[in-house]
């Protein structure tokens, strides 16, 4: 749902019936509300609210829309042309929240260093580098709260992001920047951690020599596992972290990584088997036998880095 959607739900709730548009009419929520649950009734020029829809409302939008509502007016992004989707609306509060509590600044220090593109801060915190360049209001959005002027355009960029530790004892390169924003746990037990950009794995080309054992966090599905197959040949000594996350659907997470040839799970959608053990391939093979996929956020950092430890 976008803001549209979601503020035309709260006016039927609060006045009875909205102005039916053909925005609403095309939002698969809204067709769900007026024709498989009933909720919401149709007339000539209105969407109304139908038997026991106050009820569906407040127990799964009321205290969302508040939440949404205040932060939007609070930031300033609450216009009459605002279109964003509840998602993106999500992600700006989590930024907002690391910026109030301190954990994002100096990640926002290292961007502003960096020179970041917008597809590098749109993978870092919309896991799609393409996702920002869809709307400038959202890189606008997006400057604002992080205190950024400006974002640089071309397509790539050279710095590693780095979540330093003091002693630290070992190095984690993570797939994505979740772990980066939660920095006091990697911190006391002396992990320093590394974010590359996902794909964008050129610059690992200019690292030199580590001096600390080195771990790779992925997201446990084709892209995720292809790319650390990349990092491999860059850094032939890193070793990927067993997951201890949540296996979703990948079909009904919309995720758009699809592990290859699903009718042969042992052909391991094309990837090296070399590069994996026989625990790693075990999981693998029930991943793309029941079409799922393990989120790197899921994931409890500490103890898979403890796990490597102990030689779990």
């Amino acid at each position: 749902m976008n803001w549209t959607v979601i503020n035309a739900l709260h006016e039927i709730y609060e006045r009875g019936e909205t102005a039916k548009r053909k925005s609403l009419l095309q939002d698969s929520k809204i067709l769900f509300l007026l024709h498989q649950t009933r909720e919401l009734r149709e007339g000539v020029k209105t969407i109304r609210k139908g038997d026991g829809f106050d009820a569906y409302y407040r127990a799964n939008h009321l205290q969302n829309y508040l939440d949404y509502q205040q932060f939007l007016t609070v930031t300033g992004l609450l216009k009459p042309q605002l279109r964003f989707q509840e998602e993106d609306i999500r992600i700006l509060m989590e930024l907002q929240a690391g910026m109030q509590n301190g954990d994002l600044v100096p990640i926002r220090d290292e961007i502003i260093l960096a020179e970041e593109t917008v597809r590098g801060v749109s993978q870092m915190f919309f896991r799609n580098e393409k996702h920002l360049e869809k709307s400038d209001s959202l890189v606008a959005a997006v400057k604002s709260i992080l205190c950024i002027t400006e974002l640089a355009n071309d397509k790539d960029q050279q710095y590693k992001y780095v979540l330093q530790s003091h002693r630290p004892a070992r190095i984690v390169l993570c797939e994505n920047l979740d772990f980066l924003k939660r920095p006091s746990k990697p911190r006391k037990h002396h992990i320093e951690l590394w974010y590359a950009g996902g794909k964008n794995i050129e610059k690992l080309n200019y690292i030199g020599d580590i001096p600390l054992p080195i771990f790779y966090s992925a997201d446990w599905d084709y892209d995720g596992l292809l790319i650390y197959q990349a990092v491999r040949e860059k850094i032939p000594s890193i070793r990927l972290l067993f997951p201890n996350g949540v296996k979703k659907s990948i079909v009904e997470t919309g995720h758009n990584s699809h592990w290859r040839f699903p009718g042969s799970p042992g052909a391991l959608s094309g990837l090296d088997h070399s590069l994996y053990s026989d625990r790693e391939q075990a999981l693998i093979r029930e991943l793309i036998a029941t079409d799922q996929w393990i989120m790197e956020e899921t994931n409890d950092l500490i103890s898979m880095v403890s796990s490597m430890d102990t030689g779990r």
